[in-house]
């Protein structure tokens, strides 16, 4: 188990970074309503366009974290919490705007990954 935890840091601090940095003004088949980019995406959950901002550090942030963590462990449980509260968050949201379920399945699985990593560390 110890070494999976490693792996899943990689995997969701990969996954945050592409879609926060790489994928930003793109169009996904993921993002909420019709957005065609990460801005869209935000008004389309009703929340105004500075939260974009402030949950984007918080998710880069934490991605970095998760990679720092390989050398300083002491990073990796207050990144996962993080990011699984804004996973729980991106959840609502698809919810609250009636999306389909695939729409949810990256925050899902971001979700899943964290407590994951969580729970091996904490135990």
């Amino acid at each position: 188990m110890k070494t999976a935890i490693p792996a899943l840091q990689i995997i969701v601090a990969l996954g945050l970074l592409n879609v926060w940095l790489l994928r930003f003004n793109r169009s996904t088949a993921y993002r909420g309503s019709q957005a065609r980019s990460m801005p869209e995406e935000f008004a389309a959950y009703g929340l105004p366009g500075w939260f974009t901002y402030v949950v984007g550090a918080l998710k880069v942030g934490g991605a970095l974290c998760l990679i720092t963590g390989i050398w300083i462990e002491s990073l990796v449980l207050p990144a996962a919490l993080v990011i699984g509260i804004l996973m729980v968050g991106a959840l609502a949201m698809h919810l609250k705007i009636g999306d389909p379920w695939k729409k949810s399945v990256p925050a899902l699985f971001m979700l899943t990954f964290c407590i994951i990593i969580f729970w091996g560390l904490i135990r």
